[in-house]
């Protein structure tokens, strides 16, 4: 189905799915929520003491919920190595949980269901002060709090070299997959178009590595995918097709950085899912979010273990440093960041 978009459908259409739980936002409550976690089985535990066999500290170690994004994108593996840096180097045990991202995150962190979370910092900003997607509109998530910020989350426009479309304009008319509903991915695509003028497309809405799929069936024409590169879904589609990346640049680059402050230039790099030539685009800020709630003791122990330890992990260390943890952070600290960072 086609749909013509203005901004006012933009933000009922990203605002309505993927925060239903933020009803319980202002007070708690809400009902259990049952996570899967990554070794496949199930826990409804968060933040609590966990009585363990061997532990450190007298036989308890506490568990937190860190709550990351699709498998197909850069946040779940990502947060798969903090697990293992912070479990390296301090009592807590991570359970990682796949989600739909930033949007859904933030919900999550807001009801307790997630002590930390990977969000994007326009997301970030959009929850804190109560505005830019319908569900926070007037209700600002009061209790959300920054932790740290990461490294650009690059805008990918994927299409394919048979498709025929090369540059934004061709997107008219075209079957575009804008990301899972109520992802931050969706946000950045559906204000990204409106600021190309792309407002007749149909639109599918499904993670990355779906998406990928969906691209290679030829059953959708583009998809966004918000991620650093080299994002997992999009490798796994390069190497059997001819991925292209639409460019975002010049006049079409200032009016998407015109729509919001917190879009960046950016570009994929030559050889990057096999580009002959560097594609320009544009880039918001993944970052390391949790809530009010966390002590500070936590939170200080955690930051400390990533970014003492950068060393120990292998995806985005060209960006992530203690130096730059704070560049387009978004959103009040956490005391226990701000007693790390000073």
């Amino acid at each position: 189905m086609t749909r013509k978009l203005d901004r006012r459908q933009f933000i009922a259409a990203t605002g309505a799915v993927g925060l239903a739980g933020l009803a319980g936002c202002s007070g708690g409550g809400g009902e259990e929520t049952t996570t899967t976690t990554e070794s496949g089985g199930e826990d409804t535990t968060t933040a609590e003491e966990t009585t363990t066999e061997s532990g450190g500290n007298g036989g308890t170690e506490s568990r937190l919920s860190w709550h990351a994004g699709g498998t197909g994108g850069t946040y779940y593996p990502l947060s798969n190595e903090f697990k293992s840096v912070i479990e390296g180097q301090t009592d807590f045990t991570i359970q990682v949980q796949s989600t739909g991202a930033s949007v859904e995150n933030v919900g999550s962190l807001a009801r307790g269901d997630a002590d930390f979370a990977l969000i994007q910092n326009d997301v970030a900003y959009f929850a804190r002060n109560g505005e830019g997607i319908e569900a926070f509109q007037g209700s600002p998530v009061e209790n959300l709090r920054g932790v740290a910020t990461l490294y650009p989350e690059t805008i990918h426009v994927v299409t394919l070299a048979d498709t025929g479309i090369e540059t934004p304009s061709d997107l008219s008319g075209a079957t575009i997959n804008t990301g899972d509903l109520g992802s931050g991915t969706q946000v950045n695509a559906t204000q990204i178009l409106e600021a190309l003028g792309i407002s007749d497309y149909s639109e599918q809405n499904t993670g990355f590595s779906q998406a990928s799929d969906q691209l290679k069936n030829g059953d959708i024409d583009a998809a966004f995918v918000v991620g650093g590169w080299p994002v997992g879904a999009i490798e796994e589609l390069a190497a059997t097709e001819d991925v292209r990346i639409v460019p975002i640049e010049g006049e079409n680059r200032t009016a998407v950085k015109d729509a919001a402050p917190f879009y960046a230039d950016d570009e994929v790099p030559s050889g990057t899912y096999g580009l002959e030539n560097p594609a320009p685009t544009v880039s918001v800020q993944a970052m390391i979010a949790t809530n009010a709630e966390q002590p500070e003791s936590t939170v200080e122990s955690v930051t400390s273990a990533i970014f003492e330890n950068v060393d120990e992990l292998t995806i985005k260390t060209d960006f992530i440093s203690k130096e730059s943890a704070q560049d387009g952070m978004s959103i009040e600290l956490h005391p226990g960041a701000q007693a790390y960072f000073g």
